[in-house]
């Protein structure tokens, strides 16, 4: 060992005796800054990761490593050194290795000059730290493999700039053929065979974030085996000329047994796929404990049939094994009763043609272009669910997330596989413990009204369709057994009263085959049951199959108890949509029914577990008592509300409303200020800007912080709440602040969730368009006053009610209604009035309940509009990718209020949620120069300590010449 460290000591002080240490690490830090900052973008990709560096070290280590031990041997062998170091007393092996350690200390040393970049990121975003750990040991682990291949081609020759060539090409050769370019011309088990070569692939897989020992040991054994070869060769450089003997035999079976070994390792460490480790923040490669358990609960067999195309788009390839090893967990966790298998329908045609007619799954054309030629490629990217008779489908949209930097640019990556399983898994589940016939179990008539046109006005596509509608009302009457009518009409048949009214009651319109084809049609469908209404929306694939699932999935929405039923209480739309909130009901519908309510007659909707109040404007004191009397009765409240009406249709502007909230808030501890808040740490908005040039005023759009787009991140999201546990950030629109009165709130128990900045202010002026002329830093007047602002809070405990000491509302006003029945029939002489009145007070509720049991729970956000369709668009064109955080956040509010706590820790996050602070230009070059101006710190330092160590050597040097002389 002494002999070991000997050599590489002397080693790595050789390189420091010339330029190649200083010149080699400032080469390396050099390329990572620039393809961090200028060939990713870093700033403009707005994502708090290390993925721009990682994606680009495996080509930079070929280049940068091959140049570094290109001398290694071939100096030795050129100089005539080499004699004596074979002849020395030191093993070859001990010679190897010290070479190999002083060259993979320099490699450390070369990526402590990078730990800039890290921190950095961590300092301007929420980034995980599992993919950057994860990435650091992969580079470890390829560059140790990278220097043992440029030892051995070093060993070979006594030219460095053939050993320089020779390394370069197996090191890329290892790198390319796991590369997608080479997959995707292979295909089939011979691409995934490829991919397991390559060392490019291996490394993507690490710097992910899971530490799999079959990836680790593949580096390590690439490592072992040119070191053996390196070994093997110095050996038989030491026995050149010399005739062939025993020993020389035994030398090349040894050799050649240890490179066995070596590569037969990984054949049998291929079958162990649980032996990893997850590093990622949130576990997102590992199955949590809550799939587990649905698993473990599951009383038939499920069946997960993945459908995926040996040829698919070139985006979507690397990700096809990464699904296929979480769905194979699914099998392994499941056991006998979870069975996963793989199909390529485009090899199996009867696979093909039950895919398209059983589950409605079509392959989706993509247009890839290479050098030499374009394809049209159909591709398969489906997962189908098996539970019982029923079945639920999962495709692009529910797997993939897709940011797009720019025209043609665009970056793709697995959403959150696990979830959207697991969620089918568990909606297919209660589906089959509430029963399986839809119709028994929703024990009313049910009437379907179908509003299509005739078939000679429909576009071509939809006029066999609607033979495919025929067919399946005839199927759904046979199973109804006469508890289902039928209402077919047209509505452009008479005087057009019904497409009147379908429009004003439905938001219901006339729908267009194309702006080729502006003939407009009809072709709406509703089931009814129970006063309850569920849309049946046109299936993605116009067929019969997918029309049938399309009906089941409604049907299901009707039985009673099958599903949650979440009250949604919104604002009407404008004459272009019927809400603002589609995309949050369209969430909720997933898990939910969701019916909409105005709370107008004091009620809520029979049958409801949780209201969702959206943007409320002046409610009225029986909507209050509604809204009062279901918190009493242990139900579940979530409020959004704001005291400002913020307008977007024309300009941007604001102005105070009264939502009528703000007594029942203040009885329940919660002060919702007449006040906005205004935060630094914000997200950013179009603003048209003016610039003047040569005399000339050009306006121009530009992205520009907003502050009443509160930016919120790390703790100011409760990370210890099931609410926000998982989101790492989200952006707050025009929020208000709130106080919690605990004289109020003594019985309850009260989490705050959402918080702004401590360099946050107030401001009650209702201006919300910024003026960059007189406050170019903020657009708005800064407050005196800085503080955080509470902005989100969760109740839960015994409320009590703010009519506890009034009259109900509701009989108050059957009482005026009486007394003016009574009186009318008094002036008509009709005799009997006045009991008539009497009667129908008494028979309305009397009674107000005062106190509410411990089971109920109030979310309260001061902002109205931070899930509404217009914002959530308008941060998706900030951020470049579809954001989804508010629905998130009411997703995550609804299952915690329902106490389903199962979805709300499977519900992860897009990985491109992940994003920067809001940062000026100015800033960004600062961030951008001030890595630069570390990396030369820290190689001031080296060459510091690197001049102190060799003084120390000369004045050792110089007392053992004094001692000796």
């Amino acid at each position: 060992m002494a002999d070991l460290l000997s050599v590489a000591r002397k080693e790595f002080r050789g390189f420091f005796a010339s330029p190649a240490a200083y010149l080699f690490m400032g080469l390396f830090v050099a390329a990572c800054l620039f393809v961090f900052f200028w060939g990713e973008a870093f700033f403009a990709r707005n994502v708090a990761d290390l993925e721009p560096l990682f994606h680009w070290l495996p080509l930079l280590l070929i280049f940068l490593i091959a140049a570094l031990t290109m001398r290694s041997w071939s100096e030795e062998r050129r100089s005539g050194t080499l004699e004596s170091l074979l002849t020395s007393p030191v093993s070859l092996w001990q010679l190897v290795l010290g070479k190999f350690l002083a060259a993979l200390g320099l490699l450390c040393i070369a990526l402590l000059l990078t730990l800039p970049l890290p921190i950095t990121v961590g300092l301007l975003g929420p980034m995980d730290t599992g993919p950057v750990v994860g990435g650091y040991l992969a580079t470890l682990f390829l560059g140790a493999a990278y220097i043992a291949i440029g030892l051995f081609t070093s060993s070979r020759t006594d030219n460095p700039i053939v050993a320089l060539m020779v390394t370069v090409l197996i090191c890329g050769l290892f790198y390319l053929v796991g590369s997608t370019f080479i997959t995707n011309l292979a295909g089939g088990g011979l691409a995934q065979f490829l991919s397991l070569l390559g060392t490019g692939s291996r490394f993507e897989s690490i710097t992910r974030g899971v530490l799999d020992i079959r990836d680790i040991y593949y580096y390590l054994s690439l490592t072992g085996v040119f070191l053996a070869l390196n070994v093997y060769t110095l050996e038989r450089l030491r026995w050149a000329g010399n005739p062939t003997s025993g020993r020389h035999r035994r030398w090349k079976f040894v050799a050649a047994l240890a490179v066995a070994n070596l590569v037969a390792g990984n054949l049998w460490l291929q079958p162990l796929t649980s032996a990893r480790a997850d590093l990622t923040e949130h576990h997102l490669y590992t199955l949590s404990n809550a799939t587990t358990q649905e698993l473990a609960n599951l009383r038939e067999p499920l069946r997960i049939r993945a459908y995926f195309s040996e040829k698919t788009h070139p985006l979507l390839a690397p990700l096809v094994p990464r699904l296929k090893s979480l769905l194979e967990e699914y099998g392994v966790r499941g056991g006998q009763n979870v069975q996963v298998t793989f199909v390529d329908p485009t090899k199996d045609k009867a696979a093909e043609e039950e895919a398209a007619r059983r589950y409605g799954i079509q392959p989706v054309p993509f247009k890839t272009a290479s050098r030499y030629e374009s394809a049209i490629v159909d591709s398969y990217f489906d997962v189908v669910i098996n539970y019982g008779d029923d079945y639920q489908k999962l495709g692009f949209k529910d797997l993939i997330d897709v940011k797009a930097r720019g025209e043609g640019d665009l970056k793709v990556a697995l959403k959150n596989p696990e979830y959207e399983i697991t969620r089918a898994i568990t909606r297919l589940a209660r589906n089959y413990r509430s029963g399986g016939d839809a119709f028994a179990a929703i024990q009313q008539p049910v009437t379907l009204d179908a509003w299509v046109s005739p078939k000679d006005k429909l576009p071509p596509d939809l006029q066999a369709f609607r033979g495919d509608l025929s067919k399946v009302i005839d199927a759904l009457k046979a199973r109804a057994k006469g508890q289902l009518t039928v209402n077919l009409q047209d509505p452009d048949a008479g005087d057009g009263a019904l497409a009147k009214k379908l429009s004003d009651e439905y938001g219901f319109s006339p729908l267009l085959a194309s702006l080729i084809n502006p003939q407009p049609f009809w072709f709406h469908l509703m089931l009814e049951s129970g006063g309850h209404q569920v849309q049946v929306p046109l299936p993605d694939t116009l067929d019969q199959a997918s029309l049938q699932k399309a009906f089941d999935d409604a049907l299901k929405r009707l039985v009673p108890g099958a599903l949650k039923t979440v009250a949604l209480v919104a604002p009407p739309g404008n004459q272009y949509q019927r809400s603002d909130y589609t995309q949050l009901t369209q969430s909720l519908q997933e898990n939910a029914r969701v019916e909409h309510t105005d709370l107008s007659d004091g009620t809520v909707p029979a049958g409801t577990d949780l209201l969702l109040v959206m943007n409320p404007r002046g409610l009225s004191d029986k909507a209050l008592f509604a809204m009062d009397q279901f918190l009493m009765r242990g139900g579940r409240v979530i409020l959004a509300a704001s005291p400002f009406d913020i307008n977007l249709s024309r300009s941007l502007s604001a102005s105070k409303q009264a939502t009528g909230l703000k007594d029942w808030l203040a009885h329940n501890g919660i002060d919702l200020k007449p006040s906005l808040v205004l935060d630094p740490m914000s997200a950013e908005l179009p603003v048209p800007t003016e610039r003047t040039v040569g005399g000339m005023t050009f306006r121009e759009i530009n992205m520009m912080p907003y502050p009443f787009f509160a930016d919120l991140r790390d703790d100011q999201l409760n990370p210890s709440h099931p609410v926000t546990a998982n989101l790492s950030q989200m952006v707050v629109s025009w929020p208000s602040p709130m106080t919690i009165d605990s004289g109020k709130t003594g019985k309850l128990e009260v989490t705050r969730l959402m918080e702004t900045s401590p360099r946050s202010w107030t401001t009650d002026k209702p201006s919300v368009v910024p003026d960059f002329e007189a406050y170019p830093s903020s657009g708005f007047a800064p407050g005196d006053v800085r503080h955080s602002a509470l902005i989100g809070v969760a109740l839960k405990g015994e409320f009590t009610s703010w009519f506890a000491d009034r009259d109900s509302p509701l009989l108050a006003k059957a009482a005026d209604k009486a007394d003016d029945k009574a009186g009318s029939k008094a002036a008509n002489g009709k005799p009997g009035a006045k009991a008539a009145g009497k009667d129908d007070a008494s028979s309305l509720p009397s009674t107000v309940i005062r106190k509410s049991p411990e089971s109920a729970r109030l979310v309260v956000v001061s902002s109205g509009s931070f899930a509404s369709d217009t914002m959530l668009n308008l941060v998706s064109r900030s951020l470049g990718t579809v954001y989804t955080q508010p629905v998130s956040f009411i997703q995550n509010a609804v299952d915690w209020s329902l106490e389903d706590p199962a979805l709300v820790a499977l519900r992860g996050e897009s990985r491109y949620a992940r994003t920067l602070v809001p940062l000026t230009r100015q800033q960004r070059m600062g961030w951008e120069y001030a890595n630069y101006g570390m990396a030369l710190f820290g190689l001031l330092l080296i060459w510091l300590w690197r001049r102190q160590v060799r003084a120390s050597d000369q004045r050792r040097y110089r007392r053992i010449l004094a001692e000796v002389a």
